[in-house]
């Protein structure tokens, strides 16, 4: 855990001193530093001082790198292809259980001959186009606009039954942390 360099950046961003923190929280500034160098570890109560003082709270001083917010520029998305229909598929953005995506099918293709299941949830969103659904005995049209979400444990499929391509925004929910790739 990064607790020292989260003070330390959280701290020198709002422009607030050490001498600051340790006037509000009775620290001394050796003691501060060193905290903010990781060489000792705040117990919990002075950490909640530290938070106080820099507005922030106590649980986001614990996050560790990969659990705080996730940035993916536009210019920086992974761009994959799924499937034998070679669907476009924008990575937007993931944690270590979700993950959303751009899926872009043209028409006449779909998620697969046949329908197909894999641990999660989905939740899709028709940004463009025409799309037909099923998931076990339910099955539906959709437009622009449309949303839709399922267990994705029964299997499912999505078709573009348009004359245009078809826009989806799909976010994926799974338990657990080793997500598979064959989300579609």
């Amino acid at each position: 855990m990064n607790i020292g360099p989260n003070i330390r950046s959280i701290r020198k961003r709002k422009g607030i001193t050490i001498a600051q923190i340790c006037e509000a929280t009775g620290l001394s500034q050796g003691f501060m530093s060193q905290i903010e160098t990781g060489k000792t570890s705040p117990s919990i109560s002075t950490l909640e001082g530290i938070a106080s003082v820099l507005s922030v709270p106590l649980a986001y001083l614990l996050l560790k790198k990969e659990e705080r917010m996730g940035i993916v520029r536009k210019c920086e998305r992974k761009v994959t292809t799924s499937g034998s229909e070679k669907l476009r598929v924008e990575h937007l953005s993931s944690t270590v259980n979700a993950r959303a995506m751009l899926v872009e099918l043209p028409p006449g293709a779909s998620t697969g001959e046949a329908p197909h299941s894999h641990e999660g949830q989905e939740i899709h969103l028709v940004i463009k186009g025409r799309v037909y659904a099923e998931q076990g005995e339910d099955s539906a049209h959709f437009e622009e606009g449309d949303s839709f979400s399922w267990n994705a444990c029964i299997p499912h499929r999505v078709c573009n039954i348009g004359d245009e391509p078809a826009l989806l925004l799909i976010s994926v929910y799974a338990d657990s942390d080793q997500q598979s790739a064959e989300y579609l």
